[in-house]
């Protein structure tokens, strides 16, 4: 059954900040279990978390996606900070916001998150009894050895590493918040320096909402991130959907074998974009998750 879908705009706290979200209900009175569905890094809502936010709804689950601190239309400085304590605290606050909502079964709750966000995701499902079930997908989830083979080798990283401890050492003393694009095929300084049209192309994830924007001073957050300690804590059931020519499949691999609860990882086809906004691997990917969540929150 494919539920019609209403949403509604909501906001709610996170350490102190006001963050805005967008909340994705399906028709009927019942309660419903809920997801909190997050995007990848540097994205706002109305990207692929508001894509697989609304294919859970129809499903039948309310699902939030919202803007991180920092990002869209959320409170919260500096600006395009990728910070993952930061996101894994509003991914926290966010199931705390859906647990307390008149129309959601507090005792039924997961996590969807898509790239980056599954690292962030996870983490916090880790520590968070009250995420009773997660799915991650195309998720990246990388470990130190990773970002070296990603970011140009132990010197590649040391140099990001540099600019950011300086760009953050300038912040704290007064100075502007440093910035480069996000996404370019330009400028080789880029937080992602090539031609990945998914952000670059109006028609897919280049949203007025998204500024294409990564704060320098991120980078040693998040070059020294590393969400593999987190699985053998999560004992929520957990399903993983990848493709070996999307990013760092080996990360998954490496995840999924850790994972101290019930796991399943499906093995499909496509490039990592083509999880974002393509049509036929959204619904695959999103059916994946769906038969999940209806399998485990009961």
């Amino acid at each position: 059954m494919t539920h019609t879908v209403r949403t509604e705009r909501v906001t709610f706290d996170s350490d102190g900040e006001t963050l805005v979200g967008t909340l994705y209900r399906p028709d009927g009175q019942d309660l419903r279990p809920a997801i909190v569905v997050t995007g990848s890094w540097t994205t706002v809502k109305e990207q692929m978390a508001a894509v697989y936010a609304q294919r859970m709804a129809e499903a039948g689950f309310t699902a939030l996606a919202f803007d991180f601190t920092g990002f869209g239309e959320s409170g919260g400085r500096p600006r395009q900070l990728e910070s993952p304590a930061r996101k894994i605290g509003d991914i926290h606050s966010a199931f705390t916001f859906l647990a307390r909502h008149p129309a959601v079964d507090a005792g039924r709750l997961g996590a969807l998150g898509v790239c980056a966000s599954s690292g962030y995701t996870a983490v916090n499902a880790a520590d968070d009894p009250r995420v009773r079930s997660l799915a991650l997908i195309a998720p990246w989830l990388h470990d130190a050895d990773l970002v070296r083979d990603i970011y140009g080798g132990a010197d590649g990283v040391q140099q990001k590493m540099v600019l950011g401890l300086d760009a953050l050492a300038q912040y704290e003393n007064g100075a502007a918040a440093q910035y480069v694009p996000a996404v370019s095929t330009t400028d080789p300084q880029a937080a992602m320096f090539g031609p990945f049209d998914y952000y670059l192309d109006e028609k897919r994830g280049a949203v007025p909402s998204w500024d294409n924007r990564f704060a320098v001073m991120s980078w040693p957050q998040w070059l020294t991130f590393d969400p593999h300690p987190a699985a053998p804590r999560i004992k929520a059931p957990t399903v993983l959907v990848h493709s070996r020519d999307g990013a760092i499949p080996q990360g998954a691999e490496k995840f999924h074998a850790a994972l101290g609860g019930p796991k399943h990882l499906v093995w499909t086809g496509g490039t990592q974009f083509d999880f974002y906004d393509q049509d036929a691997k959204v619904t695959e990917a999103a059916g994946v998750a769906a038969r999940h969540f209806a399998e485990t929150l009961t």
